[in-house]
């Protein structure tokens, strides 16, 4: 059955906290001789950084989730407010029997596998060949990472103060896209499971390139049993509106 490749992403079980996800500190690219405390500014950039996301309403998205079979590459959207993302996935360095389309929530994934995917998502979403599961919160690094990408939104700041109490740190600077940034550690994007406290809880365990003026242009965070980390790299082309999910989806 063509659906039964999208309910584990790679033979890795990836380690989840009660969060749902837990991401371990992997080593960022850009100039950095070594990491020290966060100033001021940096934490209230980082305190912001999911913020700026949901007040952006949705972002345009390219999500890299490495597996020991190739990597899976999903170019979409994400809508902060609705909690809802869409988009095309296409495998890289392994066969075609994962690419499709994909919408997803914090609980469930719609997939509809095509043997011709197209290079990027429709507007209009096809009204049949849906299949839905639930998102799982364990053995599927592509779940961890939709979940991951889903949470890096907030509808309001962390707090600055605490951030830095709990490990956050300054790791470099980069360019992404021609933007400079800083690279910071922060704390972990929350799965699907974590709904309560702020996000200053485990700090260092996933790296954010973050702009001048709190804008999120990558997240970097690892999935225990694989050797890369999975990447969500930001307006990497035009945002289109998410559409609702298909109605015609069946279970």
């Amino acid at each position: 059955m063509p659906k039964a490749r999208w309910y584990i992403a790679g033979s890795c079980v990836v380690a989840l906290a009660a969060a749902g996800v837990t991401a371990a500190a992997v080593s960022g690219s850009g100039s950095s001789s070594r990491t020290r405390a966060l100033t001021s500014d940096e934490a209230n950039r980082l305190a912001i950084t999911r913020f700026r996301n949901y007040e952006a309403g949705g972002r345009a998205v390219t999500i890299t989730v490495p597996g020991t079979a190739g990597d899976l590459v999903l170019t979409g959207s994400i809508d902060y407010r609705a909690k809802l993302g869409y988009g095309v996935v296409h495998g890289t360095g392994r066969d075609t029997s994962s690419d499709g389309l994909i919408e997803w929530t914090a609980t469930s994934v719609l997939v509809d596998p095509m043997p011709s995917t197209p290079a990027a998502a429709p507007a209009t979403p096809p009204t049949t060949g849906w299949f839905s599961r639930p998102l799982q919160q364990t053995g599927s690094s592509l779940d961890s990472a939709l979940a991951i990408t889903l949470n890096l939104g907030s509808d309001r700041p962390d707090n600055a103060q605490l951030l830095p109490q709990n490990g956050a740190m300054w790791v470099g600077h980069d360019q992404v896209a021609g933007r400079q940034t800083d690279i910071m550690t922060g704390p972990a994007a929350r799965g699907t499971a974590e709904t309560t406290g702020t996000a200053a809880t485990t700090a260092g365990t996933v790296r954010y390139w973050i702009g001048a003026d709190g804008t999120m242009y990558r997240v970097q965070a690892a999935l225990a049993s694989e050797s890369q980390p999975a990447v969500i790299d930001f307006d990497t082309q035009k945002y289109s509106a998410v559409p609702p999910t298909p109605a015609a989806a069946q279970g």
